[in-house]
């Protein structure tokens, strides 16, 4: 394996066993569909939420069609950013990608293992009678989301790559 894939590589890999090992333990060891919501401190919940949409509960679908649809655009995704992070000239950018590569692959498993993708982090805020939620997500989630932070960070204010003479 190429040295400067090697990190991409690691954060792509550690993404989904964290992912996939978090859901599991979730949906068998804390059995979350029958217990329901289990409250972690004030403001956080561990609840289960099946997405059969994309991110943010967009365009949600369960249908067979649907679901083969978007798994050829996240495939189609993968490989894209797999031959942009062999391209990449920075490690931030690597390891960025790897991490977007990971939440991409640990999110497919769960949309072909059990139909949709499976969320489960919770954070609101009460505020007199109001309750105010984010969108339930997983730690998946929470790698694509710093992976596309970690390219931001690394277009804009990373150091520039070198230039060809």
């Amino acid at each position: 394996m190429n040295p400067r894939l090697r990190p991409g590589v690691i954060a792509a890999l550690a993404v989904l066993v964290l992912d996939q090992l978090s859901k599991l333990w979730l949906l068998r060891v804390l059995d979350i569909g029958h217990r329901g919501a289990v409250r972690v401190t004030p403001f956080f919940d561990l609840v289960l939420a099946l997405n059969p949409g994309i991110s943010f509960g967009w365009f949600q679908n369960d249908s067979p069609v649907a679901q083969i649809v978007l798994m050829a655009v996240k495939a189609a995704a993968v490989i894209v950013l797999a031959v942009w992070m062999a391209w990449s000239r920075t490690l931030l950018a690597t390891v960025g990608l790897g991490l977007i590569i990971g939440g991409a692959v640990g999110n497919a498993i769960d949309r072909f293992a059990y139909g949709a993708v499976v969320d489960f982090a919770l954070f609101h805020l009460q505020i007199g009678e109001n309750t105010y939620n984010w969108y339930v997500f997983n730690l998946a989630d929470v790698a694509i989301v710093a992976g596309v932070a970690a390219l931001l960070y690394d277009s804009f204010l990373g150091v520039p790559a070198a230039k060809a003479p």
